[in-house]
């Protein structure tokens, strides 16, 4: 085993360790950073103390892919969740524009990711001293490829890996190939994230690890998304009043 997976796992286990929690809570997609993550934590917990949730928004296609996983690791039934979103996803859709029809994609595609995110910590509170665990990485966070308060998490194992880098951590701990190496997807758009990005990830990774540039129309959206999803990932501003303005309203 690579001394890369080796430190991912240690870390993970010093981490649930050191803050004493019992469970590690994770939504599983089929997708590779799922998987990966979730593989991460069964070498660190043992399959008793992961938590895999499937999410899908009515129909998932792939569903069996999670499953797989869940499978594949040995978690237990009471850790397998299966909780399909789409009955509330409808309902606020309904309640707020009084239509499921003719929405824009930012809401269709941003809701579901949010509406999962809530039913993780959901089940982080039913099971009792839990942590959600986020799946994203480092290449879709740097150009904003994520949903704000939909792809968080307590802690993120992969938030600091490249697409990659993911890839070979996964390959390293012995995972099926067709899992790891499944052309990712939002499970929402239909499309890949290539597709939806308009640029391949290993020209990200490349231009992210190396500084290698790929094609001008290449860079140019990566530059762009990068620039304007920064709010994604930067701490929540907030205005700090100076002294003498505190001082102002500390008197009667």
């Amino acid at each position: 085993m690579r001394d890369s997976t080796k430190y991912l796992i240690e870390w993970a286990r010093n981490y649930f360790e050191t803050n004493n929690v019992k469970y590690a809570v994770i939504g599983l997609s089929g997708g590779k950073d799922s998987t990966i993550t979730a593989a991460i934590l069964k070498e660190a917990l043992g399959s008793d103390r992961v938590v895999g949730v499937q999410m899908p928004n009515g129909i998932q296609k792939d569903i069996d892919d999670s499953t797989r996983v869940m499978d594949f690791l040995g978690l237990p039934k009471e850790n397998r969740f299966l909780v399909n979103i789409n009955d509330a996803y409808n309902a606020l859709l309904k309640s707020t524009f009084n239509t499921t029809e003719g929405l824009s994609t930012v809401i269709t595609t941003n809701l579901p990711a949010r509406l999962r995110m809530a039913t993780l910590y959901n089940i982080a509170a039913f099971k009792g001293s839990a942590r959600v665990v986020s799946t994203s990485n480092a290449s879709e966070v740097y150009v904003g490829y994520m949903t704000k308060f939909g792809d968080a998490g307590d802690l993120g194992l992969l938030a600091n890996l490249t697409v990659t880098e993911v890839l070979k951590i996964g390959d390293d701990l012995g995972l099926p190939k067709d899992l790891v190496h499944k052309a990712p997807s939002d499970g929402m758009s239909g499309k890949t994230d290539e597709d939806n990005l308009g640029f391949k990830y290993s020209d990200l990774d490349a231009y992210i690890l190396k500084g290698k540039e790929p094609d001008e129309e290449s860079l140019k959206k990566i530059k762009r998304r990068y620039e304007v999803n920064l709010h994604k990932h930067s701490p929540m501003p907030s205005p700090v009043l100076p002294k003498e303005l505190k001082k102002e309203l500390e008197r009667e």
